[in-house]
């Protein structure tokens, strides 16, 4: 099976005795408060997701990723995973203190050993890892409401987020990695998506499925931005498409449990190394991955892996061009294979789907499954 990134699997979830003992002496410790985001940065450092980071980033690990990509360790690493504070909060704060992180439901979740405190540069962070400095921009607007210090150290986790939905789809890496095993796969494909599948996907995953043994449809179910369709109905049209069209003993569905960031080419790299520490050994990296308006080139996700030896990354980025359903070739395509125009291509934009949609129009089969269609169609006769 391929290795953990950095080659080892973080594990910061303390248990039994050590967790009752972490409790107590958590006690006596400086309380900071954080937000579900953060929560659920502590859990996915803690269950080796964000392997190789055992905790949130020092100033030293920070200035690496945003000017080289990488850590200070030199190991690829393109997005800042850092604890964010007030300038308030971190007065009270020295370096070499304890803190007990608790969600706002009051309850402990973490403790750290601050092992640096720094300043965040927003600005500089936005231009480098965004691409711009515009609020307009949803990652980029997050940041800038995010505390103006960070506090840098390993974590201990003491608490689970008590999750209520996707339960029998939530997998740590450890169960993944287990699982693959188990169904004898040597090579695993992961899909990364926010959307509901439509035809151009499926083609990507079912090219991508014949030259490995496994696919990892891994839909992305923390924060995104106001306008997209929510996890729970995007998660219906991922289990009817897998009972109706594709071979299940092939084929497994695990939530992913990070917030995006829409931060385009850097998020690509971040998304396919959470993907090798789930134990895949390629990634599809499609047209405007992690995209959002127009901050990015369309297929300038995919091109800044050249910028890295494919040791480097470990994860094998499988990169396709935009595809549709072509009506002289009668079946999917892209304009790698398809030698026809664009009059004979079945293009929707977002916008008109979501308007058939909501009109209780059916799009065209050869765009989305009708049982997708229909599942989308619900949705948005309840929110108009």
């Amino acid at each position: 099976m391929i290795a953990p990134h950095g080659g080892k699997l973080v594990n910061r979830i303390v248990e039994g005795e050590e967790k009752k003992d972490w409790e107590a002496r958590a006690r006596e410790m400086k309380k900071i408060t954080v937000s579900y985001w953060d929560l659920s940065e502590l859990e996915n450092i803690a269950t080796g997701l964000f392997s190789p980071l055992e905790g949130f980033m020092t100033k030293e690990d920070y200035d690496f990723v945003l000017d080289d990509m990488r850590l200070s360790s030199g190991v690829i690493w393109t997005i800042p995973i850092v604890l964010s504070v007030s300038k308030e909060e971190a007065g009270e704060i020295k370096i070499g203190d304890w803190v007990a992180i608790h969600g706002e439901d009051g309850k402990l979740y973490a403790v750290m050993q601050v092992e640096d405190k720094f300043e965040r540069r927003k600005k500089e962070e936005a231009k480098k890892v965004y691409k711009t400095e515009e609020d307009a921009h949803p990652g980029v607007a997050f940041l800038y409401s995010q505390g103006d210090v960070c506090l840098g150290g390993k974590i201990w986790l003491v608490r689970r987020i008590e999750h209520r939905d996707f339960l029998e789809y939530r997998f740590d890496p450890k169960d993944t990695r287990r699982i693959f095993q188990e169904k004898g796969w040597k090579t695993v494909v992961a899909f990364q998506t926010r959307n509901p599948i439509h035809r151009a996907h499926e083609y990507l995953q079912k090219v991508a499925l014949e030259i490995v043994d496994g696919l990892f449809i891994n839909p992305l179910v923390g924060k995104t931005k106001k306008g997209d369709i929510p996890a729970e109905v995007r998660m219906k049209t991922y289990e009817v498409i897998i009972e109706n069209y594709y071979p299940k003993e092939r084929v497994f569905l695990g939530v992913f449990p990070v917030n995006m960031r829409y931060a385009g080419p850097r998020e690509a790299v971040f998304h396919a190394i959470c993907r090798k520490n789930y134990g895949c050994t390629h990634f599809i990296v499609g047209r405007d991955h992690a995209g959002v308006g127009n901050y990015y080139g369309t297929y300038e996700a995919q091109e800044i892996f050249d910028q890295f030896k494919p040791e480097e990354i470990g994860i094998v980025p499988l990169k396709f061009e935009h595809a549709f359903y072509c009506k002289k070739c009668g079946g999917m395509a892209t304009k790698k294979t398809c030698p026809h125009g664009d009059e004979d291509h079945v293009f929707l934009s977002g916008t008109k789907v979501r308007e058939m949609l909501s009109n209780g129009i059916m799009p065209p089969p050869e765009f989305i499954r009708p049982e997708v269609a229909r599942i989308l169609m619900e949705y948005y006769r309840k929110i108009e």
